[in-house]
């Protein structure tokens, strides 16, 4: 430990010394009769706690903590933690220097006290003016292999993979959504524990292996968000994948009709999957166990329950910090298909990732601010030689996309509109000049923003999607924009790659009437405390 720490309690400046530090955790050992050590960067406390008997918990037990000052240890953190319930294991990552990580992994005995952890202690007060993130946690066994040949298929790609790691359980692949004979150019690959899956990344991620030729690309997948069960059970809301890009909604609704006519209520579509509304669960159910594997239009469909999400709940948080959820406290579905080519094809969720562990984002570029000494050397650079992930907002991504595909900038057109009640509604149109002449000469999202950079944001977000691009790292679409010609004498669009990128799910208002006479649908609802990530 350091010969010197700042001991923080009740905002107090004291210096405290290594040895103070020493007698500190040796009091708490043996004031709770747990052990302690350290190992590979990180301590532990427990695991298991005196007298347990039997396998550690199962998974959904364990949660994440974020922004904990670098000088607070174990004596201080284990008895705030020990509020929610029984710890079964708090690891506490660790520097060389002695100081922590600023995060740590608290593991308690059921999911109820995970849970109880999260709602009591997110955003809780640790110190005065220094505030923790707390979320579940998950162990991760999935990895995402892109760059993949698109004439692969499932068996080839899984022999492949037994070949050069070990622990290899499945490996889950997409057909495209041009071409179904194709896959999607990536693949997720399923290990028999965390441990595996770490090895093999390990392995694979300098970038130099190879598969049948070409240079592959490796990650952690992000694993999926789990809901509980009592929400589960009021879903009525299926979630379709594989549909053919030419199938119409009008055709989906059709077909989920079939086996009791009236029972669907709405179809939304969007590229190659769709999420159909039924008026009752019971209905919903019973069509998902109908449906499941049947062809429409010749594709053969999946279906299943969509996974809402509870907005509370949705944030994101970095290696180190947090960001906290908008306020609205309301349940919506999110998007899958639209925000992460990344996470595994199944009902929407909105998961997150960190150095393998579910935990909130994955490590991307860090969205803080650090000192700038006089003398600092500086060096010109063009934001086009940046890599993705240094862009948080759609309409950098598009910028950032038309760019490297060799097309001239997007051109934005800002159009708006009054409501009864005397609101300026706001909506902008995207053209992008290098396809304007195509199948689709512009891009124009079908909801109102109140505020300018509302709407120019979601505008990009939109077009992105209809592009093909990449929000996020998930197992749905592609890992690169559509590569087939958009129009005659259209080159085709350049593989590329978006770090993962995702955009919260926004509530919508009822139907509301402009001033001349016409109808919006519904309104887009943006709190103040949105953001696009």
């Amino acid at each position: 430990m350091n010969e010197e720490n700042i001991d923080g309690t009740n905002g107090c400046s004291k210096v405290r010394t290594g040895t103070q530090n020493e007698a500190a955790l040796l009091a708490l050992m043996e004031k709770t009769g747990y052990n302690m050590v350290q190992e590979n960067g990180q301590r532990k406390f427990g695991g298991p706690p005196p007298g347990w008997e039997g396998p550690p918990p199962p998974r959904g037990c364990e949660v994440f903590v974020g922004k904990i000052p670098r000088d607070m240890y174990e004596d201080e953190l284990v008895p705030v933690f020990e509020r929610a319930g029984k710890i079964y294991e708090f690891r506490l990552m660790m520097e060389f220097s002695g100081e922590n990580r600023g995060y740590a992994f608290v593991m308690y005995t059921t999911k109820e006290e995970a849970q109880l952890a999260i709602r009591i202690l997110n955003n809780y007060e640790i110190r005065p003016g220094k505030f923790i993130g707390v979320c579940v946690s998950l162990d991760n066994c999935r990895l995402f292999i892109g760059a993949i040949p698109k004439e692969k298929k499932k068996e080839e790609i899984l022999d492949e993979m037994k070949k050069v790691t070990e622990g290899v359980v499945d490996v889950i692949v997409y057909p495209s959504a041009t071409d179904k004979t194709k896959n999607r150019g990536f693949a997720f690959v399923e290990y028999e524990s965390h441990r595996a899956a770490a090895m093999a990344r390990r392995k694979l991620i300098p970038g130099t292996f190879q598969l049948w030729g070409h240079t592959i690309q490796v990650d952690w997948a992000d694993p999926e968000k789990e809901v509980d069960e009592e929400t589960m059970q009021r879903v009525k809301v299926l979630y379709v994948r594989n549909l053919m890009i030419s199938t119409t909604e009008e055709t989906i609704k059709a077909e989920f009709n079939k086996f009791k006519p009236g029972a669907v209520e709405r179809v939304k579509k969007l590229r190659d999957y769709a999420f159909v509304h039924f008026f009752n669960r019971e209905d919903a159910v019973a069509a998902m166990s109908v449906m499941n594997g049947k062809c429409i239009d010749g594709a053969s469909i999946e279906v299943t329950l969509a996974k809402p999400v509870n907005k509370e709940n949705t944030w994101r948080q970095h290696l180190n910090g947090q960001i906290s959820p908008n306020s609205e406290n309301l349940i919506v579905f999110a998007n899958k298909e639209e925000s992460h080519p990344k996470t595994l094809g199944k009902p929407p969720t909105l998961p997150a990732r960190l150095n393998g562990q579910h935990s909130p984002s994955p490590p991307e570029i860090e969205r803080c601010t650090y000192p700038f000494f006089p003398g600092t050397k500086l060096t010109p650079i063009s934001m086009y030689s940046l890599k993705s992930n240094h862009f948080n907002s759609a309409v950098m991504h598009l910028d950032y996309y038309c760019n490297k595909n060799n097309w001239a900038p997007p051109e934005y057109y800002l159009y708006s509109t009054t409501s009864q009640d005397g609101k300026v509604l706001l909506v902008y149109k995207i053209v992008i000049p290098a396809i304007a002449n195509g199948s689709q000469s512009y891009f124009m999202p079908d909801k109102l923003c109140t505020t300018l950079e509302d709407a120019k944001e979601l505008a990009a977000q939109f077009t992105l999607l209809h592009l093909d691009y990449n929000f996020r790292r998930s197992s749905i679409n592609s890992l690169s924009p559509v590569s087939t010609t958009l129009s005659s004498g259209t080159p085709s669009v350049l593989p590329y790659t978006s770090r993962p990128y995702s955009y919260p799910s926004y509530p919508l208002s009822p139907t509301i009437s402009l001033a001349n006479g016409s109808h919006v649908g519904q309104r887009l609802y943006i709190s103040n405390q949105a953001s696009f990530f």
